[in-house]
């Protein structure tokens, strides 16, 4: 483990991202490099698709959102 530097700004960002995701700032910013690196060697995949294989390859199965008619 060691100790990574980054601006001000992105820090900033990342203590509100975590907020918004319920995480730490060390989590917040460990899941955008992971999620950057996966984008990074899987480059015709969407967001969407990739977080649905992570999902799906840690047992969790994604719900459909249940539309609501009106």
């Amino acid at each position: 483990m060691g100790i990574v530097n980054i601006e001000d700004e992105l820090h900033e960002q990342l203590r509100r991202a975590s907020k918004v995701s319920c995480r730490s700032i060390n989590a917040q910013a460990a899941f955008w490099i992971r999620l950057g690196m996966l984008c990074e060697t899987n480059p015709t995949l969407s967001f969407t698709e990739i977080m649905e294989r992570e999902l799906r390859s840690a047992g969790v199965t994604p719900q459909p959102l249940a539309l609501t008619g009106t």
